[in-house]
């Protein structure tokens, strides 16, 4: 069976665009599933699974305090991945940097 690793779970998660609505209404603060679900065009159960996907990947976190369950943006996922985007940008900025140097030197040619 294929191995997932943070990364790959994070961005599978933020690949659905409920689950990234989700996680913006948390950047406010800690949020209860009902209020979470509220402005969704779906069933309690459906929100409930995109924020157990979410909750999987690490994005968020949840507390039971009673019979309610609040969730918390849990921002180490989003800087993980953010900083994986930053690395592959500085690698294909050089390339192009280099491409551009090069074709520089070959209209420089007569």
């Amino acid at each position: 069976m294929l191995e997932h690793s943070p990364l790959d779970r994070t961005y599978a998660a933020l690949a659905d665009p409920t689950r990234r609505a989700l996680l913006r209404q948390l950047r406010a603060g800690e949020a209860r599933i009902t209020d979470l679900a509220r402005p969704h065009p779906m069933t309690f159960a459906g929100v409930s699974h995109h924020l157990g996907i979410l909750e999987a990947a690490g994005l968020v976190h949840r507390e039971v305090r009673g019979r309610e369950h609040w969730l918390s943006l849990q921002e180490a996922a989003l800087v993980a991945a953010g900083r994986w985007i930053e690395e592959q940008a500085g690698a294909w900025e050089a390339r192009a940097d280099a491409l551009e140097r090069h074709l520089a030197r070959r209209r420089e040619r007569p």
